[in-house]
């Protein structure tokens, strides 16, 4: 059993910014509906105070971590180190969902500049934090980020990247509530 903490330390903090991807897990309220778990990278995470991180979330062709926070809230970030001393640490908390008609949005999405069409922010409060060793996890050398999603998005107009959204983004798995196509205004 790992130690538990209760808010993201300089030392936390440090150790996280060293590391080149995390994992998000969430689930919907239903027993039987699907548990998603998605590796994120890209410098997409920040953190916005001790008790507090964001993350921006860019284009996918899924679309469940959205539906499950907007149908309970539950979240977790996962980050494990790859490369140095083993270390995991999970942080539980409670997400929400900031999309482009949010008046949140612009301010939230300045932090991700560098991030091409970042389709939603996700704001945790964190209500956990717990590390464990991390033994079982292999060493691997980090190479670069992938430029496939500047590749992609390159060649797209907004127009495109907009019906992709509202194609694919509406709902999830399970039939929940994705992005709210609706209020995603043309111009976007």
């Amino acid at each position: 059993m790992g130690e538990e903490y209760t808010e993201i330390d300089e030392r936390i903090q440090r150790w996280m910014e060293r590391q080149q991807m995390f994992f998000v897990s969430t689930a919907p309220m239903l027993g039987d509906g699907h548990v998603n778990c998605s590796p994120k990278g890209l410098d997409s995470l920040q953190v916005a105070n001790p008790r507090q991180l964001v993350y921006a979330d860019v284009g996918g062709s899924g679309i469940e971590t959205v539906a499950h926070l907007k149908d309970n809230g539950r979240i977790t970030i996962m980050m494990c180190a790859f490369s140095g001393p083993p270390r995991i640490y999970r942080f539980f908390g409670k997400g929400e969902v900031i999309e482009p008609h949010d008046e949140r949005f612009s301010g939230l999405a300045q932090g991700f500049s560098q991030l091409p069409a970042i389709r939603n922010i996700i704001v945790i409060d964190v209500k956990k934090i717990m590390d464990s060793c991390g033994y079982g996890v292999p060493l691997y050398d980090f190479k670069k980020h992938r430029d496939s999603f500047d590749n992609y998005f390159r060649d797209k107009t907004d127009q495109q990247i907009l019906q992709y959204r509202r194609d694919r983004n509406a709902k999830s798995l399970d039939g929940l509530i994705g992005l709210e196509v609706g209020k995603i205004a043309d111009t976007d």
